[in-house]
């Protein structure tokens, strides 16, 4: 992956990950609660282009953007450099992320979500169908408040079946679905 450099390349990954929330996690109902936030505008997007030390600073920052805007509901933190690329460091990064948060005092009140280009869950194989529910146009830290997951799950009938859905729905859709999906956001260029 190449690093953005310049505030058009910042820009098409905070586009492409905006694309990404619409045409994989909200249209296929991923989160259910996705579509609550997304429509009144209330997740903040940011792309990091540094290493794992501007990683945690951008954590922290973001954290204390959602403590002092209530308007803000969620944030992405879209990691582009080298360190998020390879899977396996970014779960290191994200170890390290989880440890701070709690470390600051956040934890019970944040949590924090991840996605990634190659996200393979514990357990399965490189190429099961279902790891594209967490399988993101570039690699992310997604940070939720923990109330309104209380309490968007009390308006879901039946909080345990969300997982259940996204691994039926990924896999009647297909690997090839999704990484056509996935190319065409990542190929598609911002407006100038």
């Amino acid at each position: 992956m190449t690093e953005p450099t310049s505030p058009l390349c910042e820009q098409h990954v905070i586009d492409a990950t905006l694309k990404w929330v619409d045409d994989i996690v909200i249209k296929h109902n991923f989160c259910p609660f996705a579509r609550y936030v997304r429509t009144p505008n209330q997740i903040r997007c940011v792309a990091v282009t540094g290493d794992a030390g501007h990683i945690l600073q951008s954590l922290y920052d973001e954290l204390r953007h959602l403590e002092e805007h209530n308007s803000t509901a969620t944030t992405l933190i879209v990691l582009t450099h080298s360190t998020a690329v390879d899977f396996s460091e970014y779960l290191d990064v994200l170890a390290i992320s989880d440890r701070m948060l709690h470390d600051w005092g956040f934890s019970g009140t944040y949590q924090l979500a991840s996605f990634h280009p190659e996200y393979v869950f514990d357990g399965s194989n490189v190429d099961d169908a279902e790891n594209y529910t967490n399988r993101s146009p570039y690699p992310l830290l997604h940070l939720i408040r923990e109330a309104d997951i209380t309490r968007y799950m009390k308006k879901e009938e039946d909080a345990e079946k969300i997982f259940s859905h996204n691994i039926e729905k990924a896999q009647a859709l297909g690997c090839p679905y999704f990484e056509g999906v996935l190319n065409a956001i990542k190929k598609d260029k911002p407006a100038r």
